[in-house]
């Protein structure tokens, strides 16, 4: 294995969980993996591109659900360049990349199936009010960009603003206009 975990503290600090937590998500994983893997199979079987049953060939660098499950989770964490996250991992940086791809999606199923995804999206304002039951309070952090207007009429009115100014001003960026003066006898 590349990474050596020592403790429970350098387990959170490589993974963001504690190791009864990656205890707990490690089956999940397991299953949703070997589920992937089966209909892999199946699907190379009936298109006449397999040859090799599951587990045949050379053993890779993560040989166990445990690395696996590691790796992923170590790049989510820490967002590593795939040259930095190769060596860690004992692979070249086109394998990390392979292998971050593949197994990204089955930690997503993962996620999925335990309940523990958060919402993305939601289709009607009665879902977002559902998703949101027993919360008091919420922050919506939101960036506005610009984009590229349309020279179609109605285009650019659907997606006007009802700014008049073409640019968004940077943080901390205030104009005179904004600026309250308060007498010097108030401070």
């Amino acid at each position: 294995m590349g990474i050596q975990v020592r403790d429970e503290r350098h387990m959170k600090a490589l993974t963001g969980l504690s190791q009864a937590q990656f205890d707990d998500l490690l089956p999940a994983f397991s299953d949703i993996y070997g589920a992937t893997q089966r209909r892999h199979y199946e699907e190379g079987v009936a298109s006449g591109t397999r040859r090799r049953k599951p587990g045949g060939g050379t053993k890779g660098k993560l040989p166990t659900m445990t690395e696996k499950l590691l790796f992923v989770l170590y790049y989510y964490k820490s967002y590593p360049t795939f040259d930095v996250l190769g060596t860690q991992f004992n692979m070249a940086r086109s394998k990390a990349n392979e292998n971050l791809h593949k197994l990204s999606p089955i930690l997503y199923d993962t996620l999925v199936h335990l309940e523990m995804m958060p919402y993305r999206e939601f289709s009607t304002p009665d879902a977002f009010k559902a998703a949101l039951h027993g919360i008091d309070h919420l922050i919506i952090d939101a960036t506005e960009r610009a984009y590229r207007r349309s020279q179609d009429e109605a285009k650019q009115r659907e997606h006007y603003s009802g700014k008049k100014r073409a640019y968004a001003e940077e943080h901390g960026d205030v104009s005179p206009k904004q600026v309250h003066r308060f007498p010097r006898s108030d401070l």
